[in-house]
């Protein structure tokens, strides 16, 4: 879910205090809007710890269920990319699922088509079908609710069991806004799909910070995906049970610097 925020001095001065930690600064990768801003490379323990405690727990849409525990797949992953809209995205998608794919193997993501059942349902629409897709989905008053409180341009809602164990996501992805909107919406939206729920408008690194575009799966979001995905790290963990695996877990998976895009297994 993305909602574009501007001239908040406290938060923007926070921001810049941690952008100085990280280090190894590159281009966009290829692919990536005009204009879409640098990604840091290399990040200390803490660094992708806090990040990690503050994405993974909490939401902007709470519908119903326990607020507290880690949500997560605990099988391989379907997902199907759909719908439509008067620009036509599909391969763009594609080669979004595709990256998350490669990149995050531990995710077993397969890409299926037609009317096969998917874990993930990823609907491309126009900007104007948005609120009436989230009305036949929850209902006019969360809707507008969530709307007022919000003003999304992209949402996701993922349905969870009581373990936390995550059974069914949704995502509605922009497709008529530009490359920007409709990269963003579908890196940031897969990022909520797969159990990192929440946002955090003090880091400057994630793509879920609500007052950045990015439009590419950077590396410290690759990064705290890969520990979601990690079989230590498992639903309905409380934060304080993951905090203590983290530095361990971080350390095993070499996440601090760039990772070698494995091939999935």
């Amino acid at each position: 879910m993305m909602k574009r925020l501007f001239g908040v001095c406290v938060i923007l001065i926070s921001m810049m205090a941690l952008a100085l930690a990280a280090s190894g600064r590159r281009q966009a990768p290829a692919g990536s809007f005009a204009g879409a801003p640098a990604e840091y490379t290399q990040f200390s323990i803490g660094e992708i710890s806090r990040g990690f405690l503050a994405l993974a727990y909490g939401s902007d849409l709470r519908v119903a269920g326990r607020p507290h525990g880690l949500h997560r797949f605990t099988r391989p992953v379907s997902i199907r990319a759909g719908g439509g809209g008067s620009v036509d995205r599909t391969e763009s998608m594609r080669r979004v699922l595709d990256e998350y794919a490669r990149k995050i193997p531990n995710l077993h993501l397969n890409i299926v088509t037609g009317t096969e059942p998917a874990d993930v349902e990823v609907l491309l629409i126009d900007e104007k079908a948005l609120e009436t897709a989230l009305r036949a989905s929850y209902g006019a008053r969360v809707t507008q609710t969530f709307v007022t409180r919000t003003d999304p341009e992209c949402v996701t809602s993922v349905k969870s069991n009581a373990d936390g164990e995550i059974v069914h996501s949704l995502s509605y992805v922009i497709v008529d806004k530009g490359d920007e909107v409709f990269l963003d919406c579908a890196y940031h939206e897969l990022l909520h799909a797969f159990g990192l729920s929440n946002h955090d408008q003090r880091n400057p690194w994630t793509t879920l910070n609500q007052n950045r575009m990015v439009g590419y799966l950077s590396v410290y979001d690759r990064a705290l995906l890969t520990l979601l995905y990690d079989p230590r790290v498992r639903p309905g963990m409380t934060p304080r049970q993951v905090r203590r695996l983290l530095p361990d877990v971080i350390k095993d998976l070499g996440v601090t610097a760039p990772m070698t895009a494995p091939t999935p297994g």
